[in-house]
């Protein structure tokens, strides 16, 4: 891989995006479907401050769909592959606004149904600095800080971090898939301070051996995108420290943070809401967090779907959990993935946190299969040894929450961000 981006080099590359981008009208929808890589963050950066709403798409997206997705978003210019990319940033420097004006559109992850992209337009400029300085503020950027990508470019948060760390004086690296020991090769020439990243990846660097001493390192390893495990949190938490901080959000939207601390204060709390937010939920546990102005979103051309995701200022994007008296937020999962056996509300991530810590399991999904007695039955996949299975939720969990059907695999299916796929895992039942 080459070195690090640095600011100043991101900044002249922005310039020149920009400049390539002159003919496009304000809030015109630039796609880009290439690999990750530092010229997709400055080209990113450099429509934005352009007034130009990028629309990053993944180049992996099978062809029909990719192409019903660019039909969708209408964008005026389409840059595909590495090639057009790099002749994007090579032309005469125009002016950029001070920062980014706004979020690129990212397309939900479809774990439950279709994808969908998420919209927030063109921002003024007073409100696009109050959105990167919160991101500044929470994170603590700045120009010391030397930010390694390991997660795809084209979700939300990883393209968050980057942006965040440039804007702040400091440098990135985009090195390619994500792999243990490349991971630590890297962290071994570069060392990085601060990471994004998903469970599915430190569960790999658990298994792979030998990343504490890397990973005490950093000062600060972020964590989302699909519950930890419990016992991967405790590792990462003992290599690390209070390096280890966890969110809860979405594509759309941002909902809270939780230190290590908190963590252990907490256990199973995603954390409280993060600064310029509130939640609450409804009596059936569905989340609903308020934000800032500058922070709300449609969805594109999907005006029913938008207001049902909006009640005043709050939105929702269909999860549900509890609130403790003081604020901390636990999650049971999201609604499409809830299981009704015999009347009964069984909350997959729930029966997941106890199965997790079963001798010989690696990873688990649990999820719900139609049933003619019971409705629904909860049905449950294991990576690792699942012979203790049955007889540890025989112990652990209540009738209902008992897997009736175990299902062993050499791996869980996910999406590129780690969120794991359960609609594949009905689909296969």
């Amino acid at each position: 891989m080459t070195g690090p981006l640095t600011a100043a080099q991101a900044e002249i590359d922005q310039a020149g995006v920009a400049g390539a981008l002159g003919d496009l009208a304000r809030g015109d929808r630039l796609a880009l479907v290439v690999p990750g890589s530092p010229r997709l963050v400055t080209a990113v950066m450099g429509a934005l401050r352009a007034g130009v709403v990028p629309v990053v798409l993944d180049p992996a997206t099978p062809r029909a769909e990719l192409e019903a997705l660019l039909t969708d978003v209408d964008p005026a210019r389409v840059v595909r592959g590495a090639d057009e990319l790099e002749a994007l940033h090579h032309h005469a420097p125009a002016e950029l606004a001070p920062v980014p004006l706004g979020r690129p559109v990212h397309v939900t992850s479809g774990t439950t149904g279709r994808r969908k992209g998420v919209w927030s337009g063109v921002l003024a400029v007073d409100a696009a600095r109050a959105l990167w300085a919160e991101e500044a503020d929470l994170w603590d950027f700045g120009p010391s800080d030397v930010h390694v990508v390991v997660s795809p470019l084209h979700h939300s948060a990883p393209l968050r971090f980057a942006i965040g760390t440039l804007l702040a004086g400091g440098s990135v690296l985009v090195p390619g898939s994500f792999s243990p020991a490349g991971f630590l090769e890297l962290c071994a020439d570069h060392r990085p301070t601060t990471v994004f990243t998903a469970p599915a990846q430190l569960q790999r660097l658990r298994e792979h051996g030998g990343a504490e001493a890397a990973l005490a390192g950093f000062r600060l390893i972020a964590h989302a995108g699909a519950p930890c495990p419990e016992p991967v949190k405790r590792w990462l938490v003992d290599a690390a420290g209070d390096a280890v901080w966890e969110f809860y959000g979405s594509t759309e939207g941002q909902f809270t943070v939780c230190s290590a601390a908190d963590w252990a204060a907490h256990p199973g709390s995603v954390g409280r809401a993060r600064p310029g937010r509130t939640l609450s939920t409804d009596p059936d546990g569905t989340i609903w967090c308020t934000v800032p102005t500058y922070a709300r979103f449609t969805y594109w051309n999907a005006p029913d779907k938008t207001a049902a995701a909006w009640r005043g200022d709050a939105f929702t994007v269909g999860d549900l959990g509890r609130l403790d008296a003081d604020g901390w937020l636990y999650l049971d999962g999201r609604r499409d993935d809830l299981v009704i056996t015999g009347g009964v509300n069984v909350y997959p991530v729930e029966v997941e946190r106890v199965l997790q810590e079963c001798p010989g399991v690696r990873e688990v999904a649990v999820y719900g299969v139609d049933d003619e007695r019971w409705g629904q039955r909860v049905e449950v996949a294991v990576v690792g040894d699942a012979g203790a299975v049955d007889g540890w939720a025989r112990e652990h969990l209540a009738p209902a929450q008992r897997p009736k059907v175990v299902h062993v695999l050499d791996e869980l299916p996910r999406t590129s961000t780690g969120k794991v796929l359960r609609r594949a895992l009905r689909a296969r039942a």
